[in-house]
This record gives C-alpha cells, sequence and structure tokens, in this order.
C-alpha cells in the first residue's frame, strides 16, 4: 500500500492561486498513473485531474480545463495541482490519489482505478 501525504492547501480569493503537492512513499512511483479528486460539502467526491505514469499525458474535468495544471516530478516521488484563476466553485477538500495497478494503458479517471487515497487537504476560495 502507498502512503500519500497532500500539502498545500489554504485560503484564497477569487481569482488566485494555490499549487497542491503529493508525497509519495511504499511503491514504485514511477510505474503509477495518479490522480487528484475534490468533494466539496454535501456532494460526491469527483475526478479533477490525472496524469500518467510517465508523466506523460494528462486529462483535466471539464470544470478546471485551462486553468488547472496536473504534473509528475518521478525522481521527488511527488505529484502537483498548479491552480490558478480559482473560482469559489472550487473550494472543497483535495484528495489526490494513486492508481491500483502500474503501467495504466488509458488515462484513469473514475475511483475505481485508484487505490491509495491521501487524508486531503482543504482549498477555499473566497469571492
Amino acid at each position: 500500500q502507498v502512503q500519500l501525504v497532500e500539502s498545500g492547501g489554504g485560503l484564497v480569493q477569487a481569482g488566485g492561486s494555490l499549487r497542491l503537492s503529493c508525497a509519495a512513499s511504499g511503491r514504485t512511483f514511477s510505474t503509477y498513473s495518479m490522480g487528484w479528486f475534490r468533494q466539496a460539502p454535501g456532494k460526491e467526491r469527483e475526478f479533477v485531474a490525472t496524469i500518467m505514469w510517465t508523466g506523460g499525458s494528462t486529462a483535466y474535468a471539464d470544470s478546471v480545463k485551462g486553468r488547472f495544471t496536473n504534473s509528475k516530478d518521478n525522481a521527488k516521488n511527488t505529484v502537483f495541482l498548479q491552480m490558478n484563476s480559482l473560482k469559489p466553485e472550487d473550494t472543497a477538500v483535495y484528495y489526490c490519489a494513486c492508481a491500483a495497478s502500474p503501467f495504466a494503458t488509458r488515462m484513469l479517471i473514475f475511483r475505481k482505478d485508484f487505490d491509495s487515497w491521501g487524508q486531503g487537504t482543504q482549498v477555499t476560495v473566497s469571492s
């Protein structure tokens, strides 16, 4: 099982930026795709972004496309989510997740694709 620790959340005004980090340990990080999800109060956990195990391909939810950037540093066992032009509707607890199997051959966007989750970090965007 992999251990995931998120950091970088906080309170920011609309239009501002935050950079989330997720440090992983316990697996060969470079062979696993990673994902970001978020959960707002009273809502289901939803997909935000995913990155292939190579770090070469990414995919995003339509709601964040063009504003968020997902990156993966295999040398540091860390995945990042750069969030720009934040909106109040981005307010949620953000979770990083590690794929259940290595060497994924497709973009992983479903919760069932991941078997390890971080503790979450709160992002609050004020209007």
